[in-house]
């Protein structure tokens, strides 16, 4: 059990049968009044977010997600499919729980798959990925306009913004989170 008043960032707690991440919290102790614990908190299922005040002395049991790595091995019609590269035991997630987190990933790539009492609820590509770029119209001589950008799409399909100077072939760094540019690989 977690009391309010020890509630930090990135803490999940269960709360009337849902799971919540709290993403941010404040202590207010007015002038006049009781102290509470003013917080945003997160459904780690659904993905919505709700704002919540606490007495400080409410407790709630502590949530405990599963977060393990698992190699994507492939998408077949609404479904992917992981291994576990410890047990080679393999699992498949629906496109609604997947959703767009693998737009970088390739197959055979590492994701982190996070889960509460063994029911997945997300999937997580890594942070930064190193792609090719398919198709992209060849930048001109002479254009170089500070941060001028072109569409660009790269080997899993997704479409990204790159600078003008990037052409077909190019390897780039994305970072999945944002789904931008950050270099050349």
């Amino acid at each position: 059990m977690i009391s309010a008043s020890d509630f930090r960032n990135g803490i999940t707690i269960e709360k009337d049968g849902s799971v919540l991440e709290i993403v941010e919290f404040q202590h207010v102790k007015p002038g006049k009044g009781a102290a509470f614990v003013r917080t945003k908190l997160k459904d780690v299922i659904n993905g919505g977010v709700t704002e919540t005040t606490f007495r400080p002395t409410e407790k709630f049991p502590q949530a405990r997600i599963d977060k393990k790595e698992y190699q994507y091995l492939y998408a077949d019609g609404d479904l992917y499919t992981f291994m576990d590269t410890e047990t080679y035991d393999q699992i498949s997630l629906g496109s609604d729980i997947v959703g767009d987190s693998l737009k970088f990933v390739k197959e055979n790539e590492m994701v982190r798959i996070n889960s509460y009492n063994g029911n997945a609820f997300s999937v997580e590509p890594p942070m930064f990925v190193e792609l090719e770029i398919t198709d992209t119209e060849p930048g001109f001589k002479g254009n170089t306009a500070t941060g001028a950008t072109k569409p660009a799409t790269v080997e899993t399909g997704a479409q990204v913004a790159v600078p003008l100077f990037v052409n077909n072939g190019d390897r780039i760094k994305i970072d999945t989170r944002t789904g931008e540019y950050l270099s050349r690989a």
